[in-house]
């Protein structure tokens, strides 16, 4: 009896200091709710600390409030440590305290479920691979059509390209597994309607869809219409989507291979009939083989030629430019003149053959052609372009026109821009440093001049 007294003591002892603890816990939280400051919270004492979910947070705080209500005797001993209590407990401590805590701006446990429903499909679309909506759908239709995955994998063209066992892994999931064939079907509801319908007439053709195409006879030239016949009249058999240009597409394609009734295909030659690629090669007559046109070859020919022709038209037009040749120096005498050349332009490298009536001499670049192109002869940066004409007259006189920048000098006498000299034979012309004799042909100055003479009396 003495041990119950005490005992009894004990508890209502701790009962009592456990309401004055309580009690005064609620006035430090009244007066700094009242002061505008925030209670310290409470942390965990495990090591590893891992991220809260809404929900969780909403149920341990509640689970915080019915503690301090209740004390801490309504617990086990080992949930006072900081461990979460399990999920029964939770759902208990909500129902009991549903009506003394007021409603908090924080999620409601319902959302929290639903959120938790939301994340499932994200998790099950992880696993669907290759596979989208539109093979799917594809791969119903198909099956349907044909009742065969071999003919659904060799005819159906899918995004992107599937072996024959994953044509009927993913059938079978579609049939059996409920996860996936959800996901699939609920996917294939939200696509497009245009492009339900593109996929609906790539849909294959069955064996009784094929049966009445091959009715039509091939010699006949079948319209639009026929085939619009062909689907008022038997509605059943076609697929929704059919239309009349689908028909009439597959129609010819059928005729292309023999498909049609009234279509034979000849046999084979069988035994020593049968031909081999040889012996079809030793029958074929050359003779009677007819060319095939290569357009690449013959666009290349005709460029080819056009740019041959275009070359000697060039060289054609600039015939009558070569009017001074080039020869270089071997020995000190020069040869005679021939009966075409009138003049020579001689220097100590080279020698210019004058040929006609009048000529150019300068320094030759790309923009700018002349007859004489001193720079053969030495440095030449010093020359105008077009440094000077020489001209032959009809009495058998030759001058020298200075059309550069810098002075020309004829047996040591200046002729300077714009004015004109005249040359004799042996006459020394020096342009910047390059020193020429001009040596003429007698002989043929001489029959210009007759000819001249004669010309002038009449």
């Amino acid at each position: 009896p003495q041990g119950l007294l005490d005992s009894s003591l004990m508890a209502s002892g701790t009962a009592s200091r456990s309401e004055d603890e309580e009690s005064l816990a609620g006035q430090k939280r009244s007066s700094s709710q009242a002061l505008g400051t925030i209670p310290k919270r409470r942390s965990s004492s495990r090591f590893i600390k891992r991220k809260k979910f809404d929900d969780e947070l909403v149920e341990s705080s509640l689970a915080k409030s019915s503690t301090r209500a209740k004390g801490a005797t309504s617990l086990e001993p080992g949930r006072c440590s900081g461990s979460e209590p399990s999920s029964s407990e939770k759902k208990k401590v909500s129902k009991t305290l549903s009506a003394a805590v007021p409603p908090s701006p924080a999620p409601t446990p319902g959302l929290a479920k639903r959120m938790k429903k939301s994340k499932q499909p994200l998790q099950a679309t992880k696993d669907l691979g290759r596979w989208k909506p539109g093979d799917d759908l594809l791969l119903v239709n198909a099956v349907l059509q044909t009742n065969d995955l071999t003919s659904v994998h060799l005819g159906v063209k899918f995004s992107c390209r599937f072996t024959l066992r994953e044509v009927q892994e993913r059938w079978y999931a579609l049939l059996y597994d409920p996860v996936i064939s959800k996901l699939a079907c609920q996917a294939m509801r939200q696509l497009h309607p245009e492009a339900i319908a593109a996929i609906q007439s790539k849909a294959l053709f069955s064996k009784a869809e094929e049966q009445l195409l091959s009715k039509v006879g091939s010699t006949s030239q079948p319209s639009l219409e026929t085939f619009q016949d062909l689907l008022r009249h038997h509605p059943d058999a076609f697929y929704l989507s059919r239309t009349p240009k689908a028909l009439q597409a597959h129609w010819q394609i059928m005729k292309q291979y023999y498909l049609l009734e009234d279509q034979t295909v000849q046999p084979l030659p069988k035994g020593d009939q049968v031909l081999n690629f040889s012996d079809a090669e030793d029958l074929i007559d050359d003779s009677k083989l007819k060319d095939v046109r290569d357009e690449v070859l013959e666009h290349e020919l005709t460029v080819a030629d056009r740019r041959q022709k275009r070359e000697i038209r060039q060289l054609e037009q600039e015939l009558h430019k070569w009017q001074v040749l080039v020869d270089s120096i071997t020995g000190m005498s020069s040869p005679d003149f021939d009966n075409q050349t009138l003049a020579v332009l001689r220097g100590r490298m080279v020698r210019y053959l004058m040929r006609s009536r009048e000529i150019t001499l300068g320094r030759a670049t790309k923009d700018n052609q002349i007859d004489v192109d001193l720079s053969l002869e030495g440095p030449a940066w010093k020359i105008s372009r077009k440094q000077g004409v020489i001209k032959l007259k009809n009495n058998g006189d030759f001058f020298i026109a200075n059309e550069g920048r810098r002075p020309v000098y004829i047996d040591g006498r200046p002729v300077l821009c714009g004015s004109k000299w005249r040359l004799s034979n042996n006459s020394v012309v020096e342009i910047a440093s390059l020193r020429f004799v001009f040596l003429i042909n007698q002989d043929l100055i001489a029959l210009i001049r007759a000819e001249a003479a004669k010309i002038t009396p009449q």
